[in-house]
């Protein structure tokens, strides 16, 4: 550090430093970093800026109290600023805010004064700076100064770190401080996480902009981190770019809460990276501390858990599991368990009879044996239960009939956007054509991008003539996402990539009307977040399957979601054919390991106060299943996906600060009734043989019990209600069909009610077993010929 009498005692002309006439012109050998200028706009700085730029550095500018955030924003390699007399302006007040901000801890700081005498200068080196030069002084000292204060440390010892260009600790002394901390007693050790925090976008963003993003991106993360604050006091980075996290003393719930704060917090903002404004997808690996023995080893299995974490892009933190480093045992299920799951899964029909069925029939008879008449008890239950479903039907076919229109002009101008559509190309091959040419027909005032995130195992000849229409038309991005394996994986990979403030998502078979995105910014840009289209199905003339899901789709989209929407206060977001605003997208993300990612996302954005809205003239046309055993498959998942949903979210929406009672009565409808109902009709059945087994036989029960009859009749007229709803709301082409409501009407009574809670009682106990395979809906060219006839109608 050099003394107050060193920097005094230069000699020259007054403006030597800034720029006077009477000095030789500074000489600039090289690029010198960038330096930060501090200082009140005015002929001083600018004859400081001009000096510093004539010795070569990258200089920006900053006046008194924006400091800090420009350099949460933007982290230069040092500071020079000016020593004014104006109070708020001075030295000691400009030294302040540099040392207060996380990224200035670190940072060279050097003062420049007009009048440096002893006593001055000695009060601003013990305040935090590191040098004091005068303004008197020759412009290349200035630089040789700054120079050497990015080869040599020169902070206060309390804030010493080894990598001085970042404030953040190099890998070799985290390292020492977390084997100092595993060396701690294990008692006292017992709480305690490692966490290391990579980021999806480094490759390309190095690949593009160079080496320094490393370093850039570590500082970033690392501005969060301090800004969210916690328990974690030390960071670190090692030379790939990741930032390293010990957070001591602290249980495992909280850490990884944490580390998710920390996670959605990066992904919801925008980060300057080497002068460019970018996203980012953090993934977090982590591994307690109670299971690290070598620092060394635990930083690399804690990589090996963000690694893992890299593959989802979903936010989620990950725990270290000893699979990730191909350790024997990878993937291992307890022998028997493996056995017996195929054999259970195939036997879950029979076993949800036997539970439905066989076992409420023992346990009436013999509560009656004991003096208890649990059956007529729970017979009345099983009668409210079923009027209770048919009233609530009604009420969502009468709301929808008043549901919000749409708002006629936009709130703001139209701003850029976004299609995400995602795509498994194998499956998809043959109508993905079709399907982006659909999307380059949109009629929308601003500037439009299709991205199209797929995955493929292998290459496909397709993937050519995708390449050629990106070529004539760049508003088409073709996004592989490798390693992907679902469609969460592919819409998280494509959200950092998007230019649009905000998105449409969509399947591949997808064909959105004209003008979709721009009545969905009508909505968006009047206060919501999110807003569903209405879902058509294309094919339906392919089979009697695809025309039973046309009509079902128009009781969905055109009646049950839209009445939903206005009975419960909130919408629901169904996966595709969806807009969201792309800064909440970005926090959101989808998951992955949730058969129907797009309710999980839906509880997960609504209890953080965001709005949904439901528009059915939003139109978005695609295939249904065309076979029993496919729609099968694709309710099951849907079923299963429903299950988990409410076992992760039921409880804790009920609970939430955020929404209204209304909200929880709705929440508690759609996600704790609904899995009570298909188990509770099958009640009629064990109720009815424990009626005959206490009455001694068929022939000496009444039948006609009034109540139970008035019940029966309300049960039955809920169903061709809700047709009628469904014709009356229905779009034009299908509308016109009458015959297919007519036939939904009559399979739909006889057969397909029955069908979905037997695909529900099945969903629970595939979950309960831990089956939870994915089966793909297959599309055929063939299909999607076909439904572009029903189209034109």
């Amino acid at each position: 550090m050099l003394t107050s009498h060193h920097a005094h005692s230069q000699g020259g002309s007054p403006t030597a430093l800034l720029g006077g006439t009477d000095h030789p012109t500074p000489t600039a050998p090289h690029p010198a970093g960038h330096v930060l200028v501090v200082g009140t706009p005015g002929p001083r700085l600018e004859r400081l800026t001009h000096t510093l730029r004539a010795t070569g550095h990258d200089v920006t500018h900053a006046p008194p109290g924006e400091a800090g955030p420009r350099l949460h924003q933007t982290p230069p390699d040092a500071v020079v600023a000016l020593d004014e007399p104006a109070p708020g302006h001075t030295g000691a007040d400009v030294i302040r805010e540099v040392r207060t901000a996380p990224a200035g801890r670190a940072l060279p700081l050097l003062m420049v004064t007009g009048t440096p005498g002893p006593t001055g200068v000695a009060d601003l080196l013990r305040r935090g700076a590191d040098d004091c030069i005068s303004e008197a002084s020759d412009p290349d000292e200035l630089s040789a100064r700054i120079e050497a204060k990015l080869r040599r440390v020169p902070v206060p010892v309390e804030h010493l770190l080894r990598d001085p260009r970042t404030g953040l600790y190099s890998r070799p002394h985290f390292l020492d401080e977390l084997d100092r901390e595993l060396k701690r007693p294990d008692a006292a050790r017992h709480h305690g996480v490692l966490a290391v925090i990579a980021v999806a976008e480094l490759a390309a963003l190095e690949e593009r902009l160079g080496p320094r993003v490393r370093r850039e991106i570590a500082e970033r993360l690392a501005a969060v981190a301090e800004k969210l604050g916690g328990a974690c006091d030390r960071l670190g980075r090692d030379d790939d770019g990741h930032l390293l996290m010990l957070l001591p003393g602290i249980d495992e719930e909280t850490a990884v809460r944490g580390l998710s704060a920390l996670a959605t917090t990066a992904a919801g903002t925008r980060f300057v990276v080497a002068d460019e404004n970018v996203r980012l997808t953090p993934a977090v690996g982590w591994l307690p501390l109670a299971e690290a023995a070598d620092a060394a080893d635990a930083v690399d299995r804690a990589r090996d858990a963000a690694r893992e974490a890299l593959r989802h892009r979903d936010l989620r933190p990950v725990r270290h599991a000893p699979w990730m480093r191909g350790t024997p045992g990878r993937h291992r299920r307890p022998p028997l368990r493996a056995l017996l799951r195929p054999a259970l899964s195939a036997l879950s029909p029979v076993l949800a009879l036997l539970l439905g069925i066989g076992v409420p029939f023992v346990l009436y008879q013999q509560a009656y044996l004991a003096g208890w008449d649990l059956g007529s008890g729970m017979y009345w239950a099983v009668v409210a239960g079923l009027v209770l479903s048919a009233l609530l039907i009604v009420l969502e076919c009468l709301y929808a009939l008043d549901a919000p229109a749409r708002p006629q002009r936009p709130g703001a101008p139209y701003p850029a956007a976004s299609a995400v559509i995602a795509a498994y190309l194998p499956n998809e091959a043959a109508t993905i054509v079709d399907t982006v040419e659909s999307f380059l027909r949109q009629e929308y005032p601003g500037e439009l991008e299709i991205v199209l995130a797929y995955n493929t195992p292998h290459p496909l000849p397709v993937e050519d003539t995708l390449r050629e229409i990106a070529a004539r038309d760049p508003r088409l991005v073709l996004l592989p996402v490798a390693g992907s394996t679902s469609k969460a994986q592919n819409v998280n990979a494509a959200v950092t990539r998007v230019r649009g403030e905000f998105v449409g998502i969509f399947d591949a078979d997808h064909h959105p009307a004209p003008h979709s995105f721009r009545h969905a910014w009508h909505w968006l840009s009047h206060g919501y977040d999110v807003v569903q289209g209405h879902c058509v199905v294309r094919n339906g003339d392919s089979s009697r399957v695809a025309r039973l899901v046309a009509v079902e789709f128009e009781a969905i989209y055109a009646v049950s979601h839209p009445g939903r929407t206005r009975l419960y206060d909130f919408g629901v977001f169904g996966g595709s054919n969806g807009f969201w605003r792309t800064d909440l997208l970005a926090r959101t993300r989808m998951h992955g390991s949730m058969l129907t990612e797009d309710i999980d996302s839906t509880l997960r954005t609504l209890t953080t106060g965001a709005r949904i809205a439901v528009d059915r003239t939003l139109i978005s046309r695609e295939l249904a299943p065309t076979t029993l055993t496919a729609l099968w498959n694709q309710r099951s998942r849907w079923a299963q996906g429903w299950l988990q949903v409410s076992l992760k979210h039921l409880r804790n929406g009920l609970r939430s600060p955020v929404l209204t009672l209304r909200q929880k009565f709705g929440l508690l409808v759609l996600l704790g009734w609904r899995e009570i109902q298909p188990w509770l009709t099958l009640q009629i059945l064990p109720i009815l043989l424990y009626a005959i087994w206490k009455t001694g036989g068929p022939g000496h029960l009444n039948w006609a019990v009034p109540v139970c009859v008035l019940a029966l009749l309300l049960t039955l007229a809920a169903g061709p209600v809700q047709a009628l709803f469904a014709w009356r709301l229905a779009v034009p082409e299908l509308r016109a069909r009458r015959g297919w409501f007519w036939s939904y009407l009559l399979v739909s009574t006889v057969f397909y009610s029955h069908f979905k809670n037997m695909v529900a009682r099945q969903a629970h106990l595939k979950e309960a077993l831990g089956d939870r395979q994915w089966r793909v809906t297959p599309r055929t060219r063939a299909a999607g010929q076909t439904a572009e006839a029903v189209a034109r109608r």
